[in-house]
Order: structure tokens, then C-alpha cells, then sequence
């Protein structure tokens, strides 16, 4: 799992930070999203699944490359 993000059609609701904090936090700045783990462990795929569907904006996206 690759994780990827636009920062600026975030709008910074902050969905992915609360669901997988692991994976996700805000920026201090503008409350934009930041990537803390861009190839997160299987253990994380839900969160970060569930974060994607949140994401009012459409901000992130994952994609699975072998």
C-alpha cells in the first residue's frame, strides 16, 4: 500500500488524523494533512481505508504496487 495525498485540495477536516494517527497527522500551519508513513504496515490498511472514504475533500488516495 502507497499512500498519497494532495495537500492543497485538502481542506483540513483533520478525518484521517483521528482515524489512523499512526499513518496521518495536520499540519501546525494550515491544518493540511501530512503523511507520517507513506508505505504503512498491513496492520493499518483499514484505518487508512476508512481515512480515504472520510476524506470530504478527495485528498488522498492509495494505490498497491507489487
Amino acid at each position: 500500500m502507497n499512500i498519497h495525498v494532495d495537500p492543497t485540495v485538502c481542506i483540513g477536516a483533520g478525518h484521517c488524523a483521528l482515524r489512523a494517527p499512526a499513518v496521518f497527522d495536520q499540519s501546525q500551519h494550515d491544518g493540511t494533512v501530512i503523511v507520517l508513513d507513506t508505505q504503512p504496515d498491513t496492520e493499518h490498511q483499514a484505518d487508512v481505508q476508512a481515512a480515504v472514504e472520510l476524506c470530504p475533500s478527495g485528498a488522498i488516495w492509495v494505490s498497491f504496487a507489487p
